[in-house]
């Protein structure tokens, strides 16, 4: 049976920073991206959707993506992120959560997110069975922040969940 409490909304946030390496692949919220660098990481490093993930993770009070999807495991090895999103967001459904927003920063001096930023925040919307005006995304650089910062990518995702009626429960 549900509760009151099952209805309000909930609120997740995510934090990832990979390092930024010549020739590494790059991909960032599920996008090739043709780029000099691009992060490292065990898995296909999307920070992007690291963040995410861990943000709706948070959000549903579930354990996090370092223990759900270990670096040590080699079965994580070069995987796509977006199964992440995809194995949170059905932990979510079958917690009785759904997304109604998300909204994630990033910031890098390079690669330049402009000309993905659409086509990002598209697949994130698809992902998340979002409409995309539900789904924000904004690139921020380090402005000369220094070197250090300027050879990785960080992301701050956040998340809005709303409790879903269940079949046979109170609304």
């Amino acid at each position: 049976m549900s509760s009151p409490m099952d209805m309000l909304p909930r609120v997740g946030l995510g934090w990832d920073r990979h390092a930024l390496a010549a020739g590494e692949s790059c991909t960032l919220a599920g996008v090739n991206i043709d780029s000099p660098v691009g992060p490292t990481g065990h898995s296909d490093a999307d920070v992007i959707l690291h963040a995410l993930t861990d943000a709706l993770l948070g959000a549903g009070g579930l354990d996090d993506l370092g223990t759900l999807f270990p670096d040590t495991d080699p079965q994580w090895k070069g995987a796509s992120s977006d199964q992440f999103v995809a194995a949170a967001v059905a932990l979510l459904a079958d917690s009785g959560l759904r997304v109604i927003s998300a909204d994630m920063v990033v910031i890098c001096d390079q690669p330049r997110l402009a000309p993905h930023r659409a086509a990002m925040r598209a697949n994130l919307a698809q992902l998340l069975n979002l409409p995309i005006d539900r789904v924000n995304l904004k690139g921020k650089t380090t402005e000369g922040g220094g070197s250090a910062a300027s050879q990785a990518i960080e992301v701050h995702a956040i998340v809005m969940l709303k409790g879903v009626p269940r079949a046979g429960g109170c609304s």
